[in-house]
């Protein structure tokens, strides 16, 4: 049962935390729309689209993004203004021991490291969709492949290859669809140029050429050739296998996620590793409040001459590490072959690591 410093260092934290929340949501969103105010004047979105369908998940999203910096921010203010006040000093004083003084700030971090589990797996994937789509219809620019000569293997032993892909048309130019036995070639199906209707999931292939090749067996001894016009062909590809803005990987859910990283590998794509970096950071972003708050107590539970100013330097500067770090690691399971699982959680590591150390020297 609670007893009372836990409800009153756990009601501290949360309101700090929220209330810290709140206010820069809403300095976040008067400065987005200061900026997208020309975007949206000129697209058909009316004003509860942009509310609900943009704004709402836009909060949700960047609420997500900045939580752990924000409740690391919170429990050194608050902690901040304990010290300052020496109510710490009073507490350990009067036999509070510092792992129970501690104890209701884990309780607190509980409570968000499951709620920002519960965002991140469940919630966010359907908000930031809804809210990329709204961007993808009224604010982006069309996505541009620049890349040249692509080829996926789309299915065992069938090769798809293309000169260029026009990512806005759907057009793909010197388009063909190669099947293949093991190392022989048995068929391949070329065409000028190919477009992809979105609503059907069909190719239709203009000017194209159809060669079969021989069999081993009678009923085809010699090679095939046939040629045509125009054809519609269901072929298991779309466009945006070739590629997209990274931005969707977090409108996946979970199973989708899962899917698309086993696909993207069997078919020999490049941007599997981003995809599972998005993977494991649903599932070590919400750990690493323990780590900030386990920090934020450490550094704020001592009273120094400079008081909450000093504090803050610290923790923002560690805070700026802790990102920094996270995106050299991310960086490497990207370009450089490091395993995404290892990238994702290294930095709760070693910063845990430094927050035992921390905690070891705070004052008991």
């Amino acid at each position: 049962m609670l007893k009372t410093l836990d409800r009153y260092i756990i009601r501290q934290f949360l309101g700090t935390f929220f209330f810290i929340l709140v206010l820069i949501m809403a300095i976040a969103v008067v400065f987005d729309i200061s900026e997208k105010t020309e975007d949206f004047a000129k697209s058909s979105a009316t004003f509860r689209e942009i509310a609900l369908e943009y704004y709402v998940n836009f909060v949700i999203y960047y609420s997500n993004l900045f939580s752990g910096l924000l409740i690391f921010l919170a429990v050194l203010l608050f902690t901040s203004r304990l010290a300052g006040r020496t109510e710490v000093i009073a507490m350990l004083s009067s036999g509070v021991s510092f792992p129970r003084f501690i104890r209701p700030y884990f309780i607190a971090a509980t409570l968000l490291t499951a709620l920002s589990l519960y965002v991140n797996v469940f919630l966010l994937p359907a908000a930031n969709r809804t809210r990329l789509e709204f961007e993808k219809k009224h604010i982006w620019n069309a996505y541009k492949l620049e890349d040249e000569h692509l080829m996926r293997e789309v299915a065992p032993g069938t090769i798809v290859y293309m000169e260029r892909m026009e990512m806005k048309t759907g057009t793909a130019s010197r388009f063909s669809l190669q099947h293949w036995e093991g190392r022989t070639l048995r068929s391949r199906l070329g065409c000028d140029h190919a477009v992809y209707d979105s609503v059907s999931g069909r190719w239709t292939l203009h000017d194209w050429m159809l060669r079969t090749m021989p069999g081993e067996d009678a009923l085809q001894a010699r090679e095939v050739l046939r040629r045509g016009d125009r054809m519609d062909t269901l072929i298991p590809f779309k466009p945006s296998d070739l590629g997209q803005r990274l931005a969707w990987a977090g409108a996946l859910d979970r199973h989708a996620l899962a899917e698309f990283i086993r696909a993207e590998k069997a078919r020999g794509g490049q941007t599997a590793a981003v995809y599972e970096v998005e993977q494991h950071t649903r599932t070590a972003y919400p750990f690493a409040t323990f780590v900030f708050t386990l920090i934020g107590v450490g550094i704020a539970s001592r009273k120094v001459r400079g008081g909450t100013g000093v504090h803050l330097v610290l923790g923002v500067m560690l805070i700026l590490v802790f990102i920094f770090l996270g995106k050299i690691t991310s960086v490497a399971a990207t370009n450089s072959g490091l395993d995404p699982l290892i990238a994702v959680w290294l930095p709760n590591i070693v910063f845990g690591a430094i927050g035992v150390w921390i905690y070891w020297k705070a004052p008991k």
